[in-house]
């Protein structure tokens, strides 16, 4: 199996973690491509455009964890360059398709996004060879989701959890009760060697943040 590579790129207002995900190719030559995923591409299209152009990789779709405007902002551009698919949680439809709500309108660039397939939890993708678990942690937005890669035990977590932390409550369809159990009862029960990637700041292991997640032990 070709190795898995994952690229972060930090993007836009409020340095968002944007992943380029994909595998490097069993042949060289100028024109082998990789397949690829890109996840929450929050800003800066033509960068992203050509940081895949660089790394010769070929997405196969748009994965958003939630639907708040620093993770959904080039989108749609991405989705043109490439007529690929957008990916997310079922229940963030109304969040992602108003721009009040997923607050892209009180930063200067009212976007909607409406995906081309509506994730359900449990449900699992296959991509890059790979399969990829959603799961439904609702909290910081209602219709919020992680994917998990077990066989590369790597989770990529959104807004949900952070390195000794959790995501905000105080947005909208956000709740506080619900971001804890999301992180207690669906993430932190995950195998402790797993690599979690956010969607903000450094990445950090389940290990780790069973152990010193303040927030999330300070709450239960």
């Amino acid at each position: 199996m070709n190795e898995l590579v994952i690229r972060c790129c930090v993007l836009g207002m409020v340095s968002t973690n944007c992943y380029i995900v994909y595998t490097e190719p069993k042949e060289e030559g100028e024109d082998v491509l990789s397949p690829g995923v890109i996840i929450d591409p929050g800003d800066n299209a033509p960068f992203i455009l050509n940081k895949c152009r660089e790394l010769k990789v070929s997405p196969q779709a748009v994965l958003l964890t939630h639907g708040h405007f620093d993770h959904i902002l080039a989108a749609e551009d991405i989705r043109r360059a490439f007529h690929i698919p957008i990916m997310a949680g079922e229940d963030e439809m109304t969040l992602l398709g108003e721009a009040d709500m997923n607050l892209s309108a009180s930063f200067g660039e009212a976007v909607s996004v409406s995906a081309d397939r509506w994730l359900r939890d449990g449900e699992t993708l296959k991509l890059i060879g790979r399969s990829w678990k959603v799961i439904h942690t609702p909290g910081h937005t209602a219709g919020g989701v992680c994917y998990y890669i077990e066989e590369e035990k790597v989770l990529f977590s959104g807004d949900t959890l952070f390195r000794e932390s959790v995501g905000r409550t105080d947005l909208p369809t956000a709740s506080p009760m619900d971001i804890i159990d999301s992180v207690g009862r669906k993430l932190l029960v995950l195998p402790e060697d797993t690599n979690v990637y956010p969607g903000h700041d450094e990445d950090t292991t389940i290990g780790h943040e069973k152990k010193y997640n303040i927030i999330y032990h300070g709450r239960r």
